[in-house]
C-alpha cells in the first residue's frame, strides 16, 4: 500500500469536488450562505459523533497509522475525516443544486 493510503485519496477527492464546481458545474454553491451554514451544521454534528467513534481511549473505528497523517483534532478525530465529510456533503449538494437549476430551466 502507499503511505497515507487514506490521506491521498481524500485530499484528491476534496480537490476534485471543488474543481468540478469551479470548472464544470458552476452552480455558485460556494457563494451561498446556506451552503456554509450547512457545512457548519454538518461539522457541528460530525465532531461529537466522529470524536466518539475515533477516540484513542476506546476507538470503534480504527485507522491503520501508516495510511493517515496522524494529525487528530479535536477529540482524536483524524483530520482526514473532516475532508472526507466536506467532499461527500459538497458533492451531494452540488448534484442537488445542479438538478434544481435544470428543473428551473424547464
Amino acid at each position: 500500500m502507499i503511505p497515507w493510503g487514506y490521506t491521498v485519496p481524500v485530499v484528491a477527492a476534496t480537490i476534485l469536488v471543488v474543481a468540478v464546481e469551479l470548472a464544470v458545474l458552476k452552480t455558485g454553491l460556494f457563494r451561498k450562505l446556506a451552503y456554509w451554514l450547512t457545512i457548519a451544521i454538518v461539522t457541528g454534528f460530525q465532531i461529537p459523533v466522529d470524536g466518539w467513534l475515533t477516540k484513542l481511549s476506546a476507538p470503534i473505528v480504527l485507522y491503520a497509522p501508516e495510511h493517515i497523517t496522524g494529525w487528530r483534532f479535536p477529540w482524536d478525530i483524524p483530520v482526514e475525516d473532516f475532508l472526507f465529510g466536506y467532499a461527500l456533503v459538497t458533492a451531494v449538494l452540488l448534484v442537488w443544486e445542479r438538478a434544481r437549476q435544470r428543473e428551473e430551466a424547464r
